[in-house]
């Protein structure tokens, strides 16, 4: 029976091929029914809302101006009152006014004026500063100058023409130089000029 041939040895394997360090090519653009697809665009940041203006604080309104009290109106009575009250409370000037003095004899009525004069004097010299219009004394002659004061100066006898005048001073006047009446004491009646006296 004859010898099989002898197989002749496979050849050894091939050595691998070392990886490739290359990078892959980008993929081409797939073609769409017109023409080349291109690439997404990145997406568009939304733009940015404007911030919000600030509004003014709303101004607080100026509070309302206080208005200080109005002190009391003055009673324009006050003077003549006062006065009256202290011819009163020193010369019992109201007392010897009011009095009926038909029945007394004049000595009596002397008597009594004579305290009231005291009384009243005192009283006027303790709230005015008096002095005369004309220092001359009374009888003696006088020049009225153009543009005298008339409430000053009162003219009697036969007026006749125009100032300067020349003339006999029967009275000088008198003229309240300074006033010293005391305020009004707060919450008195200034009607009551002398107050009623009962004896307990």
């Amino acid at each position: 029976m004859p010898t099989p041939p002898e197989r002749a040895p496979a050849p050894p394997p091939a050595a691998a091929a070392p990886p490739s360090t290359r990078t892959p090519a980008a993929e081409p653009a797939k073609a769409g029914p017109t023409g080349p697809i291109p690439p997404a665009a990145a997406p568009t940041p939304a733009p940015a809302k404007p911030a919000a203006a600030e509004r003014p604080a709303p101004e607080k309104p100026a509070p309302a101006a206080v208005r200080a009290p109005e002190p009391p109106r003055a009673d324009p009575r006050a003077p003549a009152l006062q006065l009256l009250a202290a011819l009163q409370r020193e010369g019992r000037l109201v007392d010897f006014l009011e009095e009926d003095l038909t029945g007394f004899p004049d000595a009596s009525i002397g008597a009594a004026a004579r305290t009231v004069h005291a009384g009243c004097k005192r009283a006027i010299e303790a709230m005015f500063q008096l002095e005369p219009v004309f220092r001359e004394a009374e009888g003696a002659r006088v020049t009225v100058a153009p543009g005298f004061d008339a409430g000053a100066i009162r003219l009697s006898g036969n007026v006749v023409g125009q100032p300067p005048f020349q003339g006999a001073l029967r009275h000088h006047g008198w003229r309240a130089r300074e006033v010293k009446l005391p305020p009004p004491p707060d919450g008195k009646d200034l009607t009551v000029v002398a107050p009623a006296e009962v004896e307990l």
